[in-house]
């Protein structure tokens, strides 16, 4: 738990609402999380679904694990205590994007439950959408797109996701993509039909 350091401040609340930026956008604002270990097909899915809602006139952003460690969160490593930190920071700027009224996306390996329950939290019930992207552990590993589980295997990376750290796997979460099994444009073809569906986008 962070403790509130600052005293004598004050929330402030403007005029214009959440919901009026809805309507603005004709969307509603949301935080889809993306969660699955290092190569599973995470951010390649959030952009895949990025770039169809913009082509379908909506707005959309994706906070990108390994973008938001070269500027927000620079400071932090791979501990447990900086992992935890890592996703509380991005839990927390992910809520101000859909308070904006972004179909906010988050690509993040985000590998403990209790740290992507916390960021659920934050967010009113339906506005947090958690996405299990599931491979199995050889499969991302054949795939290995950065060469980190090579590294991992030789001692070079410590503390590795599914090699030398855990990996909680969602336990119930709103959508499972087995990229295994399932194509990017079908994993795509589904996250779009769930916002469809929970009529966070109307239907194209």
């Amino acid at each position: 738990m962070v403790r509130q350091k600052a005293t004598n401040i004050t929330w402030h609340q403007g005029a214009i609402t959440k919901q009026d930026r809805e309507r603005l956008l004709n969307q509603k604002g949301v935080v889809v999380w993306f969660t699955g270990l290092s190569g599973s097909g995470k951010s390649t899915i959030a952009h895949a679904v990025e770039e169809r809602l913009f082509e379908r006139g909506h707005l959309s952003f994706v906070l990108d694990g390994d973008n938001i460690r070269h500027g927000l969160n620079k400071d932090l490593g791979f501990s447990p205590e900086d992992r935890e930190e890592n996703i509380r920071r991005i839990g927390e700027v992910a809520k101000l994007f859909a308070q904006a009224g972004l179909i906010t996306m988050t690509a993040f390996i985000s590998p403990y439950r209790a740290d992507r329950q916390k960021a659920r939290e934050l967010l009113p019930s339906g506005e947090f959408i958690e996405v299990f992207v599931k491979v199995p552990l050889d499969i991302a590993e054949q795939r290995d797109p950065k060469g980190l589980y090579k590294k991992a295997r030789a001692g070079e990376i410590k503390e590795f996701t599914g090699i030398s750290a855990p990996y909680e796997e969602p336990l119930s979460p709103e959508l499972v993509l087995d990229t295994s099994l399932l194509s990017v444009e079908e994993c795509c073809a589904r996250v779009i039909n769930y916002l469809e569906e929970k009529e966070i986008i109307p239907r194209d």
